[in-house]
């Protein structure tokens, strides 16, 4: 899967005209805003098939908005752990 995913990363993001400015990367602050902008469209506006054409976050919001609090009960984190 992870093949797959960089696959089609380099495809739609690094290797799309579209998406690469005239004339190339120029620096590597350039790519990583290429790439955040990619992260964001994929996960937030993409529409996903697989899960009702509809964007991956707002398939995990509803997921865990359908989910009733008794599923994960309150486990209390002992404070001070470590410490004497």
């Amino acid at each position: 899967m992870a093949e797959a995913l960089n696959s089609l990363f380099k495809a739609e993001c690094i290797r799309n005209p579209a998406m690469r400015p005239r004339g190339g990367w120029k620096s590597v602050t350039d790519v990583e805003i290429a790439v955040a902008e990619y992260v964001d469209w994929f996960n937030h506006r993409r529409l996903h098939g697989e899960i009702g054409l509809i964007p991956p976050a707002e398939f995990e919001a509803n997921h865990w908005a359908s989910i009733r609090p008794e599923h994960y009960p309150q486990t209390p984190v002992p404070t001070g752990a470590g410490s004497k």
